[in-house]
């Protein structure tokens, strides 16, 4: 390609606006006055057409730098896109724990519901039908509270209606004192394991909401 310059037509058209103005000033009946020129023909109206080899360069220099731009946008993306990534990972990971954590917790509460289900069957399983402890469980009817009556009667008596402290003078299954109290139940009372445990059971409830509240203090104090 050949370089085109416009200089010759500045010059042409400057030539040409000095004539134009010639004419227009004679026209307007300005003769004898001097008109103002102005010189163009000098100065660059477009800046001069590049060779091919100069194109292609600043070609290729907008063409690498637009590459570059991509490159640092795709890298921005990928790195965003990482770090989401690995928040992402972070949270499913800490969901998983605590569902782990869950699911264990509500595990260990049903094993330990089940052993403690497990062991009152074990210790109704015991009671033969007609003896103290059946007699016990069916006055009391709840198999949780009869369990902890029997922790008390057994610690206190043994299951042994006729016991009598020799100390103390404490007497029957729940080991009243004086013994006598328990004639507000029956005048049998020292015969009768019946009146000992309606006597006991409104003993505990009275003074501790129920057998277990009196198991409760029993454990802490040795007596109740």
């Amino acid at each position: 390609m050949t370089r085109i310059s416009v200089r010759g037509v500045a010059v042409a058209s400057a030539t040409a606006v000095t004539a134009v103005g010639a004419v227009v000033g004679a026209a307007s009946g300005s003769e004898g006055k001097t008109v103002q020129t102005v010189d163009v023909a000098s100065a660059t109206l477009l800046a001069d057409v590049p060779t091919g080899a100069q194109a292609q360069n600043v070609s290729d220099s907008f063409a690498a730098q637009a590459t570059a731009q991509q490159a640092s946008a795709d890298a921005a993306a990928k790195k965003a896109a990482e770090e989401a990534a690995r928040q992402k990972a972070a949270a499913d990971a800490q969901a998983k724990a605590d569902a782990d954590k869950a699911a264990k917790a509500a595990d260990d509460k049903r094993k330990a519901e089940e052993a403690n289900r497990s062991a009152a069957r074990s210790a109704l399983a015991a009671i033969s039908p007609g003896s103290v402890q059946d007699m016990a469980l069916q006055m009391i009817g709840d198999a949780n509270q009869f369990q902890c009556f029997s922790q008390i009667v057994k610690r206190e008596s043994g299951w042994d209606y006729t016991a009598t402290n020799a100390s103390s003078g404490a007497y029957g299954l729940v080991q009243a004192l004086p013994g006598s109290k328990m004639a507000s139940a029956g005048a049998d009372w020292r015969t009768n394991p019946a009146t000992q445990i309606k006597w006991g059971l409104g003993y505990m409830n009275d003074r501790y909401g129920s057998p277990c509240g009196a198991w409760s203090f029993w454990q802490a104090h040795h007596w109740y």
